[in-house]
């Protein structure tokens, strides 16, 4: 009985959004989430600690569904940021546990992963990271390679800053490795006369697209809308470098009670501003 009501339900969710799809010109190719509430959700309702990040995951779940019904490509979410290791050893140890057993979950076969077609990629510094939640981690990334329907990029011991100064550094290192391959070969006649006079060579060593490609998140496009619940009108260090020109959206709903109705108010306004940020997005 519980398999048809939910199979039924299913079926009218599905009409749902083929009717509202018609009416959308105009779907984004990327969405990010700032998963926020989780820790206020359980304190609201007196559940134990880690039942709200548990409850959050469902949310989740039902996001990457709507995602997937209105054929959203990429989906990013902001799941463990590199602050987040500032709080107490025990509930890191916890988010650590609970990250792990969810990252099992993604991969099973009959998981929205798989059903979907979805690829994921983990965002960030992984080496910080317990060892059993890196190898986990490694581990989905490889499981999915294949998948090629939608992409989701989960960000854990992440920060926008850390990003980008990991890309700067690499993009330096890359760049002296070919200056020492040129030099012992002879091509080089030292760094300065690669090119033009000494002040324009050194305007030109590290281009904009050299620090792009060594970026974490150079494996999906930049957003279009970043949602953050709990009504909190901040990035809190996530993807400062890809949201010039994109879409926020705060509404006050805790993480764990985001429902199809925000989704939908959302891609609304986001289809109404449009014009706007593509002609924001062509000025740069």
């Amino acid at each position: 009985m519980e398999k048809a009501v939910g199979s039924m339900l299913s079926q009218i969710f599905e009409n749902l959004v083929c009717l509202i799809r018609k009416f959308i010109f105009c779907v984004p190719n990327h969405i990010a989430f700032i998963m926020d509430g989780n820790r206020r959700y359980a304190k609201k309702r007196g559940l134990m600690e880690g039942v709200g990040h548990k409850v959050g995951f469902l949310a989740l779940m039902s996001m990457l569904r709507c995602c997937h019904e209105l054929g959203v490509r990429y989906v990013t979410v902001y799941a463990f940021s590199i602050d987040n290791f500032k709080r107490s050893p025990k509930e890191v140890q916890s988010l650590m546990e609970l990250m792990q057993e969810k990252i099992d979950d993604l991969i099973k076969e009959e998981s929205i992963v798989n059903c979907f077609g979805l690829r994921i990629y983990f965002i960030g510094n992984l080496k910080l990271l317990s060892e059993p939640v890196r190898l986990a981690a490694e581990k989905a990334m490889l499981a999915t390679a294949k998948n090629s329907k939608a992409v989701l990029c989960i960000c854990v011991a992440y920060t926008s800053t850390n990003e980008i100064v990991n890309a700067v550094k690499e993009s330096i290192e890359e760049k002296w490795d070919e200056f020492c391959v040129l030099n012992a070969s002879g091509a080089g006649y030292g760094l300065i006369k690669l090119g033009g006079s000494e002040g324009d060579e050194r305007e030109q060593l590290i281009k904009l697209i050299d620090i792009e490609k060594h970026m974490y998140m150079a494996v999906a496009p930049e957003p279009d809308i970043i949602i953050r619940t709990s009504g909190e009108i901040r990035l809190s260090n996530f993807l400062l470098w890809q949201s010039a020109v994109c879409y926020l959206y705060s509404p006050s709903v805790l993480w764990p009670e985001v429902g199809f109705h925000h989704f939908l108010w959302v891609i609304l306004n986001f289809q109404r501003n449009h014009s706007y940020l593509y002609k924001k997005w062509k000025q740069q």
